[in-house]
Protein backbone atom coordinates (compact mmCIF):
# COMPACT_ATOMS: atom_id res chain seq x y z
CA UNK A 1 0.00 0.00 0.00
CA UNK A 2 1.26 3.45 -0.84
CA UNK A 3 2.21 5.74 2.03
CA UNK A 4 -0.58 7.73 3.66
CA UNK A 5 -0.54 11.52 4.12
CA UNK A 6 1.61 11.92 1.03
CA UNK A 7 1.06 13.35 -2.44
CA UNK A 8 2.64 10.86 -4.80
CA UNK A 9 4.24 12.31 -7.92
CA UNK A 10 2.72 9.90 -10.44
CA UNK A 11 -0.14 9.38 -12.86
CA UNK A 12 -3.23 8.26 -10.96
CA UNK A 13 -3.76 5.41 -13.43
CA UNK A 14 -0.43 3.99 -12.27
CA UNK A 15 -1.07 4.76 -8.62
CA UNK A 16 -4.66 3.63 -8.10
CA UNK A 17 -3.95 -0.06 -8.94
CA UNK A 18 -1.34 -0.06 -6.15
CA UNK A 19 -3.98 0.74 -3.53
CA UNK A 20 -5.48 -1.97 -1.38
CA UNK A 21 -9.02 -3.00 -2.32
CA UNK A 22 -11.81 -1.52 -0.19
CA UNK A 23 -9.33 0.80 1.58
CA UNK A 24 -10.75 4.22 0.66
CA UNK A 25 -13.59 5.88 2.57
CA UNK A 26 -13.95 9.02 0.45
CA UNK A 27 -12.72 10.06 -2.97
CA UNK A 28 -12.98 13.78 -3.60
CA UNK A 29 -11.42 15.30 -6.67
CA UNK A 30 -11.64 17.89 -9.41
CA UNK A 31 -10.15 16.54 -12.65
CA UNK A 32 -9.29 18.59 -15.75
CA UNK A 33 -12.51 19.51 -17.59
CA UNK A 34 -11.04 19.37 -21.12
CA UNK A 35 -11.89 23.03 -21.74
CA UNK A 36 -8.42 24.34 -22.59
CA UNK A 37 -6.99 25.36 -19.21
CA UNK A 38 -3.21 26.00 -19.26
CA UNK A 39 -1.90 23.20 -17.02
CA UNK A 40 1.86 22.81 -16.77
CA UNK A 41 2.03 19.06 -17.50
CA UNK A 42 -1.29 18.15 -19.09
CA UNK A 43 -2.99 18.85 -22.42
CA UNK A 44 -6.51 20.07 -21.58
CA UNK A 45 -7.67 19.96 -25.21
CA UNK A 46 -8.18 16.33 -26.20
CA UNK A 47 -10.65 14.68 -28.56
CA UNK A 48 -13.95 14.49 -26.67
CA UNK A 49 -14.40 10.71 -26.75
CA UNK A 50 -10.74 10.09 -25.85
CA UNK A 51 -11.09 12.37 -22.83
CA UNK A 52 -14.39 10.81 -21.68
CA UNK A 53 -12.97 7.28 -22.06
CA UNK A 54 -9.98 8.34 -19.93
CA UNK A 55 -12.31 9.66 -17.23
CA UNK A 56 -14.37 6.46 -17.30
CA UNK A 57 -11.19 4.39 -16.97
CA UNK A 58 -10.30 6.32 -13.81
CA UNK A 59 -13.83 5.83 -12.48
CA UNK A 60 -13.60 2.08 -13.12
CA UNK A 61 -10.18 1.80 -11.46
CA UNK A 62 -11.54 3.45 -8.31
CA UNK A 63 -14.54 1.15 -7.81
CA UNK A 64 -12.69 -1.71 -6.15
CA UNK A 65 -10.63 0.65 -3.98
CA UNK A 66 -13.70 2.37 -2.52
CA UNK A 67 -15.35 0.80 0.51
CA UNK A 68 -18.90 -0.49 0.09
CA UNK A 69 -20.23 2.49 2.09
CA UNK A 70 -17.74 4.95 0.58
CA UNK A 71 -18.45 8.20 -1.26
CA UNK A 72 -16.98 9.56 -4.50
CA UNK A 73 -17.40 13.34 -4.79
CA UNK A 74 -16.61 14.53 -8.32
CA UNK A 75 -16.34 18.29 -8.88
CA UNK A 76 -16.69 19.19 -12.56
CA UNK A 77 -17.69 22.30 -14.41
CA UNK A 78 -17.56 23.63 -17.93
CA UNK A 79 -17.74 26.85 -19.86
CA UNK A 80 -20.59 28.78 -21.47
CA UNK A 81 -19.69 27.46 -24.92
CA UNK A 82 -19.57 23.86 -23.67
CA UNK A 83 -22.42 23.37 -21.17
CA UNK A 84 -22.60 19.59 -21.67
CA UNK A 85 -19.12 18.55 -20.55
CA UNK A 86 -19.91 18.06 -16.85
CA UNK A 87 -22.99 15.99 -17.67
CA UNK A 88 -21.07 13.98 -20.25
CA UNK A 89 -18.47 13.11 -17.61
CA UNK A 90 -21.15 12.13 -15.09
CA UNK A 91 -22.83 9.90 -17.65
CA UNK A 92 -19.60 7.89 -18.02
CA UNK A 93 -19.67 7.16 -14.27
CA UNK A 94 -23.17 5.74 -14.56
CA UNK A 95 -21.99 2.23 -15.46
CA UNK A 96 -19.88 2.03 -12.30
CA UNK A 97 -21.70 4.00 -9.57
CA UNK A 98 -25.11 5.24 -8.52
CA UNK A 99 -25.64 8.99 -8.42
CA UNK A 100 -26.82 9.55 -4.85
CA UNK A 101 -26.75 13.37 -4.77
CA UNK A 102 -26.16 16.24 -7.18
CA UNK A 103 -24.70 19.27 -5.42
CA UNK A 104 -24.36 22.72 -6.95
CA UNK A 105 -21.25 24.67 -5.97
CA UNK A 106 -22.38 28.30 -6.10
CA UNK A 107 -19.42 30.63 -6.67
CA UNK A 108 -21.38 33.87 -6.88
CA UNK A 109 -24.97 34.86 -6.21
CA UNK A 110 -27.08 38.03 -6.26
CA UNK A 111 -30.36 38.25 -4.29
CA UNK A 112 -32.57 41.37 -4.19
CA UNK A 113 -33.75 42.33 -0.72
CA UNK A 114 -37.37 41.90 -1.80
CA UNK A 115 -36.69 38.21 -2.47
CA UNK A 116 -34.84 37.55 0.78
CA UNK A 117 -37.84 37.77 3.07
CA UNK A 118 -38.42 39.58 6.35
CA UNK A 119 -35.15 39.01 8.20
CA UNK A 120 -33.89 41.93 10.36
CA UNK A 121 -30.24 41.00 9.81
CA UNK A 122 -30.56 41.46 6.03
CA UNK A 123 -31.17 45.10 5.20
CA UNK A 124 -30.18 45.41 1.53
CA UNK A 125 -29.61 43.52 -1.70
CA UNK A 126 -26.99 40.76 -1.51
CA UNK A 127 -24.27 40.19 -4.11
CA UNK A 128 -21.41 37.96 -2.98
CA UNK A 129 -18.72 35.79 -4.54
CA UNK A 130 -16.51 35.85 -7.62
CA UNK A 131 -16.82 34.46 -11.13
CA UNK A 132 -15.08 34.77 -14.49
CA UNK A 133 -17.08 37.26 -16.59
CA UNK A 134 -17.95 36.34 -20.16
CA UNK A 135 -17.48 38.86 -22.96
CA UNK A 136 -20.39 37.72 -25.08
CA UNK A 137 -23.86 38.76 -26.19
CA UNK A 138 -24.96 35.09 -26.28
CA UNK A 139 -23.89 33.53 -22.99
CA UNK A 140 -24.27 34.09 -19.29
CA UNK A 141 -21.27 33.92 -16.96
CA UNK A 142 -20.89 30.58 -15.19
CA UNK A 143 -21.49 31.11 -11.47
CA UNK A 144 -21.69 27.46 -10.47
CA UNK A 145 -20.16 24.01 -10.92
CA UNK A 146 -21.38 20.51 -10.13
CA UNK A 147 -20.33 18.19 -7.34
CA UNK A 148 -21.65 14.73 -8.19
CA UNK A 149 -21.91 12.42 -5.17
CA UNK A 150 -21.50 8.86 -6.40
CA UNK A 151 -21.78 5.72 -4.26
CA UNK A 152 -21.86 2.00 -4.95
CA UNK A 153 -25.36 1.42 -3.58
CA UNK A 154 -27.13 4.78 -3.64
CA UNK A 155 -27.98 4.18 0.03
CA UNK A 156 -24.89 5.35 1.91
CA UNK A 157 -25.83 7.25 5.14
CA UNK A 158 -24.59 10.86 5.23
CA UNK A 159 -24.46 13.58 7.89
CA UNK A 160 -26.20 16.72 6.54
CA UNK A 161 -26.04 18.57 9.87
CA UNK A 162 -22.24 18.28 9.85
CA UNK A 163 -22.37 21.06 7.25
CA UNK A 164 -25.60 22.56 8.56
CA UNK A 165 -26.55 26.22 8.80
CA UNK A 166 -28.40 28.19 11.48
CA UNK A 167 -32.06 29.03 11.06
CA UNK A 168 -32.80 32.60 9.98
CA UNK A 169 -36.25 32.21 11.56
CA UNK A 170 -35.58 30.93 15.09
CA UNK A 171 -39.26 30.06 15.59
CA UNK A 172 -38.55 26.94 13.53
CA UNK A 173 -36.54 25.50 16.43
CA UNK A 174 -38.70 23.00 18.26
CA UNK A 175 -41.61 23.42 15.86
CA UNK A 176 -41.12 19.89 14.62
CA UNK A 177 -39.21 16.92 15.94
CA UNK A 178 -36.13 17.23 13.75
CA UNK A 179 -35.66 20.94 14.49
CA UNK A 180 -34.38 20.37 18.01
CA UNK A 181 -31.40 22.74 17.65
CA UNK A 182 -30.46 25.90 15.79
CA UNK A 183 -29.14 23.93 12.84
CA UNK A 184 -30.66 22.69 9.60
CA UNK A 185 -29.36 20.97 6.50
CA UNK A 186 -28.24 23.32 3.74
CA UNK A 187 -29.51 21.11 0.93
CA UNK A 188 -27.68 20.68 -2.35
CA UNK A 189 -26.70 24.31 -3.04
CA UNK A 190 -23.38 25.20 -1.45
CA UNK A 191 -22.11 28.76 -1.60
CA UNK A 192 -18.32 28.48 -1.46
CA UNK A 193 -16.51 31.63 -2.64
CA UNK A 194 -12.95 31.76 -3.86
CA UNK A 195 -10.47 33.44 -1.54
CA UNK A 196 -9.65 36.94 -2.73
CA UNK A 197 -6.03 37.11 -3.90
CA UNK A 198 -3.97 39.88 -5.47
CA UNK A 199 -1.45 37.78 -7.40
CA UNK A 200 -1.63 35.14 -10.12
CA UNK A 201 -2.58 31.65 -9.02
CA UNK A 202 0.01 28.91 -9.40
CA UNK A 203 -2.66 26.49 -10.67
CA UNK A 204 -5.21 27.39 -13.39
CA UNK A 205 -8.14 25.61 -11.72
CA UNK A 206 -7.50 26.05 -7.99
CA UNK A 207 -10.54 25.27 -5.85
CA UNK A 208 -11.23 26.33 -2.26
CA UNK A 209 -10.21 24.02 0.58
CA UNK A 210 -13.73 24.37 1.96
CA UNK A 211 -15.13 22.33 -0.94
CA UNK A 212 -13.40 19.01 -0.11
CA UNK A 213 -13.80 19.79 3.60
CA UNK A 214 -17.59 19.99 3.22
CA UNK A 215 -17.68 16.80 1.13
CA UNK A 216 -15.75 14.88 3.79
CA UNK A 217 -17.91 16.27 6.60
CA UNK A 218 -21.07 15.37 4.70
CA UNK A 219 -19.91 11.78 4.25
CA UNK A 220 -19.14 11.62 7.97
CA UNK A 221 -15.76 11.71 9.70
CA UNK A 222 -14.74 8.37 11.16
CA UNK A 223 -11.74 6.97 12.97
CA UNK A 224 -8.87 5.86 10.73
CA UNK A 225 -10.64 6.99 7.55
CA UNK A 226 -8.68 7.54 4.34
CA UNK A 227 -9.44 10.13 1.66
CA UNK A 228 -8.13 9.83 -1.90
CA UNK A 229 -7.67 12.60 -4.46
CA UNK A 230 -6.49 11.25 -7.85
CA UNK A 231 -5.88 14.83 -9.13
CA UNK A 232 -4.32 16.55 -6.13
CA UNK A 233 -3.09 19.67 -7.91
CA UNK A 234 -1.76 22.18 -5.39
CA UNK A 235 -3.23 20.32 -2.43
CA UNK A 236 -6.71 21.61 -1.56
CA UNK A 237 -7.92 18.14 -0.56
CA UNK A 238 -4.76 17.41 1.43
CA UNK A 239 -5.12 20.70 3.31
CA UNK A 240 -8.77 19.96 4.07
CA UNK A 241 -7.87 16.52 5.42
CA UNK A 242 -5.11 17.96 7.59
CA UNK A 243 -7.56 20.49 9.04
CA UNK A 244 -10.07 17.73 9.76
CA UNK A 245 -7.51 15.33 11.23
CA UNK A 246 -8.09 12.57 8.67
CA UNK A 247 -5.56 10.72 6.53
CA UNK A 248 -5.20 11.44 2.84
CA UNK A 249 -3.44 10.06 -0.17
CA UNK A 250 -3.15 11.70 -3.56
CA UNK A 251 -1.59 11.65 -7.00
CA UNK A 252 -0.28 14.52 -9.12
CA UNK A 253 1.74 14.38 -12.37
CA UNK A 254 3.26 17.86 -12.10
CA UNK A 255 6.23 18.11 -9.74
CA UNK A 256 5.84 21.86 -9.24
CA UNK A 257 2.24 21.44 -8.08
CA UNK A 258 3.37 18.71 -5.67
CA UNK A 259 6.03 21.04 -4.25
CA UNK A 260 3.49 23.85 -3.82
CA UNK A 261 1.10 21.48 -2.02
CA UNK A 262 3.84 20.18 0.27
CA UNK A 263 4.91 23.74 1.10
CA UNK A 264 1.29 24.66 1.95
CA UNK A 265 0.95 21.60 4.17
CA UNK A 266 4.13 22.44 6.07
CA UNK A 267 2.87 25.99 6.53
CA UNK A 268 -0.42 24.71 7.89
CA UNK A 269 1.39 22.37 10.27
CA UNK A 270 3.52 25.25 11.61
CA UNK A 271 0.43 27.38 12.06
CA UNK A 272 -1.38 24.67 14.04
CA UNK A 273 1.64 24.15 16.31
CA UNK A 274 1.50 27.78 17.37
CA UNK A 275 -2.23 27.78 18.15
Amino acid sequence: MLKRNKIHHMDCLKGIPQLQDASIDVIVTSPPYNIGKPYRSYNDIRPRDEYLTWMETIAAHCVSKLKENGSFFLNVGGKPTDPWIALDIASRFRSHYLLQNTIHWIKSIAIPKEDVGDYPAITDDIAVGHYQPVNSNRYLSNCHEYIFHFTKTGAVPIDPLAIGVKYQDKTNIGRWKKASQDLRGRGNTWFIPYETIRSARAHPTFYPTKLPEMCIRLHGIQKDMLVLDPFMGTGSTALACHQLGVDFLGFEIDKTYVEIAEHSLKGQERKHKHL
